[in-house]
């Protein structure tokens, strides 16, 4: 069977809303948004192309992932070796709200019990699948056991507030580490897998 793979940045504190730009996720008044960018270095794009290398496969997103990525990588045309990976992967979509056809070239709609959906996809699919950011999409994996790895990026920052990866009430997850690097700006990269205790 194939695995279901989280990538993932967050703070100390769990937050991993809005990493990437200002503008990126401003719900509930959030005002630190693009508070990975300072931390980007030559270690953690080496993990993010690796992550990104990997052959076959697919994508699982949320709505609001899907539709910032949207927003973004299609639109690139600066010689970003993520852009023609990302346009031309295959990307699951779980909402309830987008409607068919989807806009992003190569994007299918998940919007019928999407941990059955996503269930069926990790036995037929060709490749691991890979989730990236979306939160809602992944509480709802945790309380299905559907998440056979973490590679979590965890930046020496403390918010205070904003969306986190395991607020109140998250389904409980022993965790075990199987792998980790420091970044040169003292990012964590470490990749978990589930445990049983």
């Amino acid at each position: 069977m194939n695995k279901l793979i989280v990538y993932l940045g967050l703070t100390l504190d769990g937050v991993m809303q809005g990493p990437a730009r200002p503008e990126e996720d401003t719900r509930g008044g959030f005002k630190y948004g693009g508070w990975a960018a300072p931390y980007v270095d030559s270690v953690s794009m080496a993990a993010a192309s690796e992550g990104m290398s990997k052959k076959g496969g697919a994508l699982l997103l949320g709505r609001k992932t899907y539709l910032d990525f949207y927003d973004v990588w299609p639109k690139r045309n600066d010689g970003n070796p993520f852009t023609e990976r990302l346009n031309k992967t295959r990307k699951y979509v779980a909402s309830t709200t987008l409607k068919e056809p989807l806009p992003w070239v190569n994007s299918i709609l998940l919007n019928n019990d999407v941990p059955e959906a996503v269930a069926k996809l990790k036995e037929q699919l060709d490749g691991d699948i890979a989730v990236l950011g979306s939160g809602i999409l992944l509480q709802s994996l945790m309380r299905h056991n559907l998440i056979d790895e973490y590679h979590l990026s965890i930046h020496p920052l403390v918010l205070g507030s904003g969306s986190r990866l395991f607020p109140e009430g998250s389904p409980y997850a022993a965790l075990k580490l199987v792998k980790s690097t420091i970044s040169t700006t003292g990012v964590i990269l470490a990749t978990y897998y589930p445990a049983t205790l």
